[in-house]
């Protein structure tokens, strides 16, 4: 996978993305839970990919966006002429284009599941969006936790437990790491920054997810960023 920041020189980097292969837009690792749900997928599956990351939180943020997606949002992915502007929509592609790799269950049942999963995370748990925000360098525990983050925790923690005993027999969600443990990533990383206390078999599938070489790829590219994110910073839950 190659790695583009996007320089002064914007058509130059657009004409770059356009160019055969995919091309994954996203925004900063440490923040943008949305651009690590298809960046952990493409990963995992070994998916070839250029990755071009814009700066969020900036003076220009949202005109970068717009030169890749009137959407207004990342990730994008460009696949020659075409542009995919949705977390699940981009899986949802790459599902159809490498369906040797399998990146939904291959039973009929747990990948009707799946996908209702990860329908209801694209969808749903605002609370848990707005109070306990994705941040991986931060250590917050015991902040955020508000009624409705609360109750979307409980959801999260059903979901994960009837998945694990139907399906993932005691390893990920569906057995073989899927769509559905990408979608899913982004929380384990803030249940990690908030010191959520799970239960024994529910943390065991998080420490899981967390070394999964994909996820910890991304989760060590985080670290390392040193982009300031004032915005996000500022809507973090405070003691």
């Amino acid at each position: 996978m190659q790695t583009t920041e996007l320089d002064p020189t914007l058509s130059d980097a657009l004409n770059k993305a356009r160019q055969p292969g995919l091309t994954l837009v996203i925004g900063n690792k440490n923040i943008s839970s949305w651009s690590m749900r298809p960046w952990v997928a493409a990963v995992a599956f070994n998916i070839p990919f250029t990755e071009v990351r814009l700066l969020l939180d900036q003076p220009d943020t949202a005109t970068n966006i717009a030169n890749y997606s009137q959407a207004g949002r990342v990730p994008v992915l460009l696949a020659g002429e075409m542009t995919i502007w949705d977390s699940l929509a981009i899986c949802e592609y790459l599902a159809e284009q490498f369906p040797d790799k399998h990146l939904w269950p291959q039973d009929v049942a747990a990948r009707a599941m799946a996908r209702s999963i990860s329908a209801e995370m694209h969808a749903g748990f605002a609370a848990l969006r707005n109070d306990m925000s994705m941040n991986i360098q931060a250590s917050l525990p015991g902040r955020g936790r508000t009624p409705g983050a609360q109750a979307d925790i409980g959801r999260i923690c059903e979901i994960w437990e009837e998945c694990l005993a139907r399906y993932g027999h005691h390893e990920y969600l569906f057995g073989d790491f899927s769509i559905a443990d990408a979608f899913y990533a982004p929380v384990v990383t803030r249940f990690k920054t908030y010191g959520v206390a799970l239960a024994p078999a529910l943390q065991a599938y998080c420490d899981r997810v967390l070394a999964h070489p994909a996820v910890a790829r991304w989760v060590r590219e985080a670290m390392l960023e040193t982009d300031p994110t004032p915005l996000h910073d500022a809507d973090l839950p405070r003691a």
